[in-house]
């Protein structure tokens, strides 16, 4: 008789002996669980370095499901934590922009009306409301952010890996001033950089960027703002939540849902569109979160995680189901 397949969860190598429970790695806690429930082989291996790399995986006969990784193969699933809390990737191409999601095509006519905006209207409730975001926020309430503002989002180096940008972030911050079309311009650094992103924001003021900068609650710079600019933060999606467009200068997984610029040139351009065009925000949101991730909370959790297994060649009855 066959053996019965396990699934590996690759992780950081730091977090190998104490990885359940952790709030980073949340999905692979979930899977522990469904695993245990079902009678499931699984066990906790720590990530190589080349599975973070671009790249072909062997099948061994297993299900390898990785953290943060950019293989491909049969058996080879990864896996990250995709914008919002409790939503994650599994996908079998990789995460973020390099994610199957990447490809795909958003058409309203495909979604449903009244389960996007009850959709919507739950995660309002979830993030707006409470103010939630992925990142730590500063509770107080800020009072002195100019309305109708071009809202621009620092990031990390990760930001600008891969061909992702093809800006250093002095430049998006002068592009984003000298295009903004005489609106205010907000730039909040990232939460995790913020000594990196206020020395960017100074040397760009220093090349005559004329900009504020704001390290206020994001829900705050969201509910200011008219439209988000990044290379391609969270803040997009939860700027769709504050029904304000998004312009991306780098790659994402959800290129139709945007509005793309690639630098000083064209941003003016792209500004124009981001304001002008009609977006549908609640099915915009119930499109990519439920088609493209697999919600931990969600009653249909096991059944988007084995379909994702399913895609690399592991469908139930491979795994003994």
């Amino acid at each position: 008789m066959t053996a019965r397949p396990d699934i590996h969860l690759h992780i950081n190598p730091r977090d190998l002996h104490d990885w359940r429970g952790r709030h980073r790695l949340a999905l692979f806690t979930r899977l522990a669980v469904m695993c245990e429930a079902r009678g499931l082989g699984f066990r906790a291996i720590a990530r190589h370095p080349d599975e973070m790399r671009r790249g072909h995986a062997e099948a061994d006969g297993n299900l390898h499901i990785v953290e943060n990784g950019r293989v491909e193969g049969e058996g080879w699933l990864n896996a990250a934590l995709a914008y919002l809390h409790g939503f994650w990737h599994l996908d079998p191409r990789g995460v973020h922009a390099e994610s199957l999601a990447a490809r795909a095509v958003f058409d309203p006519s495909e979604v449903d009306s009244g389960a996007a905006e009850r959709f919507f209207a739950d995660l309002e409730a979830r993030f707006v409301q409470r103010r939630r975001s992925r990142f730590h926020q500063p509770r107080e309430v800020a009072l002195d952010l100019p309305p109708a503002s071009v809202a621009l989002f620092l990031q990390g180096p990760s930001a600008f890996f891969y061909g992702r940008c093809k800006l250093s972030v002095e430049e998006t911050i002068l592009a984003v001033a000298q295009g903004s079309a005489g609106r205010p311009v907000l730039v909040k650094p990232h939460p995790q950089v913020l000594e990196d992103g206020r020395a960017a924001i100074a040397r760009a003021v220093a090349q005559g960027a004329k900009v504020q900068a704001t390290e206020a609650n994001v829900h705050d710079v969201l509910a200011a703002a008219a439209v988000t600019v990044s290379v391609n933060s969270a803040v997009a999606m939860e700027g769709f939540l504050h029904r304000k467009p998004a312009i991306l200068f780098g790659g994402s997984d959800f290129p139709t849902l945007v509005t793309q610029a690639s630098g000083a040139a064209d941003f003016p351009k792209a500004l124009t569109k981001a304001l002008t065009a009609d977006w549908a925000y609640p099915k915009m949101v119930h499109w990519y979160f439920n088609r493209h991730t697999v919600e931990l909370a969600a009653k249909d959790f096991e059944d988007r995680a084995f379909a994702a297994f399913e895609r690399v060649g592991f469908p139930r009855g491979r795994l003994g189901l």
